[in-house]
């Protein structure tokens, strides 16, 4: 059985470690070090167009935190909506859409009725 030291007793071997597993990592990047295998490997460079399609929402009660937000994507186009209860009561609901021709749009619609406290002034009035 052959048994190690601790790495804290040799603290520069550790570093001598990370040092040239840098420089094996470096050398593979740039084609110089093909990992022992004696042959050069084809590069093949695959392009899947992204997809996703993911939604949340949130309802909290204790602070009244009411939000929520759909979108997807495929290829260079996203499409989505985010809704959000605001201070005043509404509901801001937002469509958007982005790709590379168009840019990025929004439609803004707002549902409900704002909703105002009185203010009460007590004290003098100057």
């Amino acid at each position: 059985m052959v048994e190690c030291e601790s790495p804290s007793k040799h603290p520069l071997t550790m570093y001598k470690v990370l040092a040239l597993l840098s420089l094996v990592y470096a050398a593979s990047a740039i084609g110089g070090y093909d990992g022992g295998q004696g042959g050069h490997e084809e590069h093949i460079d695959y392009y899947a167009p992204p997809h996703y399609n993911f939604e949340y929402s949130v309802h909290d009660p204790h602070t009244h935190d009411v939000k929520s937000q759909h979108e997807t994507r495929e290829g260079d186009v996203v499409k989505g909506y985010y809704s959000l209860k605001e201070a005043d009561g509404t509901e801001r609901i937002v469509h958007y859409t982005a790709d590379h021709k168009n840019g990025f749009n929004a439609v803004v619609e707002r549902k409900g009725h704002a909703v105002h406290p009185q203010v009460v002034h007590h004290g003098h009035h100057y």
